[in-house]
């Protein structure tokens, strides 16, 4: 005895003004992250080749990474990206210019797939 299938109730859309905001404030801590980074980066070398000591760079950027991580996801919930790929997106901002480079590409694909 087979029973007719119950379609799935459709999720609820998400605004276009909501996934702009969105994309906007993951695009934005995209390339703070990206040069806070870069910057830490700097902050070691120095460290390692002169001997200086410049601390706060790592807090300044420990706290952008923070706030790209939240706008990432909060992007990746608006647009429905797979686990995976919003691991991936997360762990880009963690290897210099990747992150950039990560963000052009999936602005495209989000502009692309919403009509922005």
């Amino acid at each position: 005895m087979t029973t007719p299938e119950t379609p799935e109730a459709p999720a609820p859309a998400v605004s276009t003004d909501k996934i702009r905001n969105a994309l906007l404030a993951y695009r934005i801590m995209a390339w703070a992250t990206g040069i806070w980074l870069i910057a830490l980066c700097y902050e070691i070398v120095s460290h390692l080749v002169y001997h200086q000591e410049i601390r706060w760079i790592e807090v300044v950027h420990g706290w952008v990474y923070f706030v790209y991580v939240l706008a990432a996801f909060n992007l990746a919930i608006k647009v429905r990206w797979p686990i995976a790929k919003t691991i991936g997106v997360l762990l880009a901002g963690t290897i210099p210019l990747l992150g950039i480079i990560v963000e052009h590409f999936q602005t495209r694909n989000v502009k692309a797939r919403f009509g922005l």
